[in-house]
């Protein structure tokens, strides 16, 4: 599949792995263009660099980068997202305090950003009780990564299921985009208990039956 990532970060070179890993096409788009061709490199498969504004190729497209960046990528490419599945990662921390999240209490990062976006863009939340670290690996204690979906349309859903099943990942389907706000407070509650745990966010959250 191809797949396109914004952002050439800690969680770009994290969700990265795992798509070269499960064989897909893979376009990194960053405003440091010099980062993406870098990220492109030591990723290898078939992965190519861009540069922000640059076209977006194929169905999906990852956002990959923090949520008031999300904002503005999301503004700025507009109708382009029209029919696309678009993969939101961000955990809206607010960063002046790192004590809480800057979304409305009845709202998420995945919901606000999916009003900015056109009607037909398919918003899946996705990846963001996963650390980098983890992604790269695949696994914690030989345990594979579970990844916790939400999102209101199933196909775009199972898209996105398939491309972390593929790079040896659990999906976990919990519902529609609203549960997304849960899923964001699960990931700042993950965040905020790296010092006490002291793994230097080498954790992960996993269910167990």
């Amino acid at each position: 599949m191809q797949v396109t990532m914004i952002g050439a970060g800690n969680m770009g070179r994290g969700i990265g792995t795992r798509l070269v890993a499960g064989g897909n096409d893979v376009k990194i788009l960053d405003s440091d263009p010099e980062e993406a061709r870098k990220l492109a490199g030591e990723l290898g498969g078939n992965t190519e660099a861009g540069a922000a504004g640059d076209p977006l190729d194929g169905d999906v497209v990852v956002l990959a980068i923090w949520y008031e960046p999300a904002r503005s990528v999301v503004e700025q490419y507009g109708d382009q997202l029209d029919g696309k599945v678009v993969v939101d990662i961000t955990n809206p921390v607010d960063t002046d305090s790192f004590d809480g999240l800057v979304t409305p209490d009845d709202s998420s990062a995945a919901e606000e950003l999916a009003k900015l976006a056109p009607d037909g863009a398919r918003f899946v939340k996705a990846f963001n009780t996963t650390f980098a670290g983890t992604l790269i690996e695949g696994e914690v204690s030989g345990q594979p990564l579970d990844v916790f979906i939400a999102g209101d349309d199933a196909d775009a859903k199972e898209t996105v299921a398939g491309l972390a099943r593929d790079g040896g990942l659990n999906p976990i389907d919990t519902g529609p985009l609203r549960r997304a706000r849960e899923l964001e407070r699960l990931g700042f509650l993950h965040m905020v208990l790296q010092d006490g745990l002291g793994t230097g966010y080498g954790s992960t959250i996993k269910v167990l039956a």
